[in-house]
């Protein structure tokens, strides 16, 4: 019984650091699409910045919910957007 205990928490640990390692990539991902998106001038090149960002964001939010649930903590509901970073709503130039 403590045996399965043990392998069960190491199996959760490793699970977890999967979870925390891709959420250190999704947040730098952000960052860099957003360094992009500041730089840019074309408007297609804009655009593709702000669904890659989009992407990101969501993916980021289910890690960050999956790492909550393996945790034990009950996630609140949020409203559409919440949680997400707020992009410019006027273009460069």
């Amino acid at each position: 019984m403590v045996q399965r205990r043990s392998k069960q928490r190491t199996a959760e640990e490793a699970e977890r650091k999967i979870l925390l390692e891709g959420l250190e990539g999704a947040r730098l991902g952000i960052a860099r699409a957003y360094a992009g998106f500041n730089s840019a001038a074309d408007p297609e090149l804009i655009e593709s910045f702000v669904y890659e960002i989009n992407a990101l964001q969501a993916r980021y939010s289910y890690l960050l919910r999956q790492v909550k649930a393996l945790d034990g903590v009950q996630p609140r509901p949020q409203s559409a957007g919440e949680g997400r970073l707020d992009l410019p709503t006027t273009l460069p130039g």
